[in-house]
């Protein structure tokens, strides 16, 4: 029977091009000109700091514009609140989603289920399993999954099998 994993994944190679990226346009604009505006990767998360709402906001939309560039989706990053961090500065945390945690995948579950697609699946640690008789259900039930209003992290497929 045809299967493939479900998985979350970001790739962290990408993600610090991109942010290099980010940063060299950041640097290069006119409207950044004498800001102190930078980002910096922590392990799973990015800060991003600025001097005022709106060079944070048009930051983020740089940054958001080179993850597009680069292939990565836009659901792999959650922004926070913006806080002042003193000095007159801006700080914004944005996680970055990995994985495919235990809510996550009973959400993604149930949709399967709702869906009447003939498609089982099961979790298997961080990633599920998704197995049906023939191979167009399982791209049916990924297309599904991806357009789904509840699932807010990225998906690929990965290990697919075609018996």
């Amino acid at each position: 029977m045809p299967s493939f994993d479900l998985v979350s994944k970001t790739d962290m190679m990408e993600m610090k091009n991109a942010l290099q990226m980010a940063q060299k346009e950041v640097n290069s604009r006119y409207d950044f000109k004498g800001s102190d505006t930078n980002f910096e990767l922590k392990e799973t998360s990015i800060e991003l700091r600025a001097d005022n709402d709106y060079k944070m906001k048009a930051a983020l939309e740089i940054l958001r514009g080179q993850l597009v560039k680069r292939n990565i989706g836009q659901r792999c990053i959650d922004p926070q609140k913006v806080e002042p961090s003193g000095n007159q500065m801006m700080k914004q945390i944005i996680n970055i989603k990995n994985g495919i945690d235990k809510d996550k995948a009973r959400t993604i579950n149930k949709i399967i289920k709702e869906s009447g697609l003939k498609v089982s699946s099961s979790i298997l640690d961080d990633k599920i399993r998704l197995t049906a008789k023939k191979i167009d259900d399982l791209q049916e039930a990924f297309q599904a999954l991806r357009a789904h209003k509840d699932v807010d992290i990225e998906l690929q497929i990965e290990n697919m099998k075609r018996d």
